[in-house]
């Protein structure tokens, strides 16, 4: 889908308007919250130490007929994540958005992939692997977050990494996700598009089980973002943080619908599940940045059958094409819409999930403002942040505030007045 500016809103308007109203800069009250995703409310404090623990998982109550159920989770996590309203210029009337900070759950963790990883590796680790298999494109956060979470836990990683046919020969580099990755040592196999296209990830990722296994290797395959059936209980236990969080808030606020990004579908699967179950009972709406809604549908109820949820991914999802011109293809015009919607709110989107996923809300708002109007509508960032700096020669151009500063010759000069520290 292709988002021309006289469709959507003007982009200078959203920057001066913004930057012409204080709320905006008032705006980012953050919501404390105190109780733990992890806990009922009436339990005991979180003790310390916590971190990189494997412990005994209990679902939530409005989740336990759900089968299988995981028996353990690691804590990768920096939760609860933090909420606050988000002051978007130009919304329908009525209406507001708020920001779900999982881009602040961890640092070389952050992002939508560690809440899967908690059960992806508490499993891995209960089935006696010594190293993970995952998949992904080259600049993909899911892989970045399992080589961490991998190392954390001592285990070996290699990540199958897409890429073009033209570069498949070369050194991938160390932009963005790739220098993490390298640094915590993942073994990095490159694999074409055109290949992927036509072998599928699960081929290939058995192709390399099988490899390590006749080396003597344990490997644990973790599918593309980690999206299995297990992997969608990071995002079923998110929604119990966010109604853990909605009970401490002191403005009885109640959130009319989710937003998110679709890339592999786990997140939506588990938010919509969650949401549907629980006591949020908002509407998911996922903004896809690849393949298109038939695709996530049928995928989103392959994971709830193996949940054995006996719902219809249709009656609990609405999924709309955000992909524009495919995935991690960045128009100049979604780029600028980042760039303007930094500096107006101080939020960072990454240009290839929250980028397009925010910029496929607002486009669908100023089309559709009855749809929106009067509700209040949680946006999940997901992270993606190391993303950008695989953008930086399309981001060139729009980043020209600086000069050098004048200072008058009047002024006096001494050597040495200035400490460089």
């Amino acid at each position: 889908m292709l988002c021309s500016s006289n469709s959507f809103l003007n982009l200078n308007t959203i920057v001066s308007s913004s930057i012409n109203k204080p709320l905006i800069f008032r705006s980012l009250r953050i919501i404390k919250f105190t109780v733990s995703a992890k806990m009922d409310q009436n339990d005991a404090a979180a003790p310390p130490f916590t971190f990189l623990t494997r412990k005994p998982y209990t679902p939530p109550s409005w989740a336990s007929h759900l089968n299988p159920l995981p028996s353990h989770a690691f804590s990768l996590g920096h939760l609860p994540t933090p909420i606050h309203k988000w002051n978007l210029p130009n919304l329908p009337d009525n209406t507001e958005v708020w920001l779900k900070r999982d881009d602040l759950s961890g640092m070389q963790l952050s992002g939508n992939k560690v809440r899967k990883l908690e059960f992806l590796m508490a499993d891995a680790v209960a089935q006696g692997a010594d190293c993970i298999i995952t998949i992904g494109g080259i600049q993909s956060n899911h892989c970045r977050a399992t080589a961490v979470a991998a190392k954390y836990l001592n285990l070996d990683c290699y990540l199958i990494l897409r890429t073009s046919k033209i570069l498949v020969d070369e050194d991938p580099g160390l932009t963005g996700n790739l220098l993490v990755e390298r640094l915590v040592g993942a073994h990095i196999e490159l694999i074409s598009k055109e290949e992927y296209a036509k072998i599928g990830s699960v081929t290939l990722t058995d192709i390399l089980k099988e490899k390590l296994l006749k080396e003597g290797r344990r490997p644990y395959v973790i599918p593309v973002g980690g999206s299995n059936s297990l992997g969608t209980w990071g995002y079923i236990e998110a929604i119990r943080e966010i109604e853990q969080q909605l009970q401490t808030a002191h403005n009885k606020l109640k959130f009319d619908d989710i937003v998110v990004a679709c890339g592999s579908g786990g997140t939506v699967a588990g938010l919509s599940l969650g949401s549907w179950l629980g006591t949020l009972k908002a509407k998911v709406h996922a903004f896809s940045v690849c393949d298109d809604p038939d695709y996530f549908y049928d995928f989103t109820q392959g994971l709830l059958d193996g949940l054995n949820a006996g719902m219809n991914s249709r009656d609990i999802v609405d999924v709309q094409n955000a992909k524009g011109l495919g995935y991690a293809i960045t128009t100049s015009e979604e780029l600028k819409f980042v760039k303007e919607i930094a500096a107006a709110t101080g939020v960072v989107l990454d240009p290839v999930y929250s980028g397009k996923a925010a910029y496929g809300m607002l486009k669908d708002m100023a089309e559709n403002p009855k749809k929106w109007e009067g509700r209040k509508i949680l946006f999940i960032h997901t992270g993606g942040l190391l993303g950008l700096f695989d953008k930086v020669d399309q981001m060139a151009p729009l980043v020209t505030n600086w000069s050098r500063m004048d200072v008058h010759e009047s002024v006096p000069r001494e050597d040495g007045v200035g400490k460089m520290f």
